[in-house]
């Protein structure tokens, strides 16, 4: 493990952001002309991105920790 980005993570994101269904989402979410649409659908989104976000920032920690243990090495 070379960086502690978390970039699987953000690969994952990036791929549920960009296929149709999270485009859809998002486009219901903040570009939706009914209001109906857009109240049931900004929740959904919001959640999604917490979800994500939560993600990205777990293996930034267990990435962070795995580094921190390699470089004082291991002592039994």
């Amino acid at each position: 493990m070379r960086t502690r980005w978390p970039w699987i993570a953000m690969l994952l994101s990036i791929i549920v952001l960009i296929s149709p269904i999270g485009t859809e989402v998002l486009h219901d979410a903040l570009f939706s002309s009914e209001q109906l649409s857009r109240s049931i659908a900004q929740p959904i989104a919001f959640i999604g991105l917490a979800i994500l976000i939560s993600i990205c920032l777990i293996e930034w920690l267990v990435r962070s920790i795995v580094s921190k243990r390699r470089a004082h090495g291991v002592t039994s």
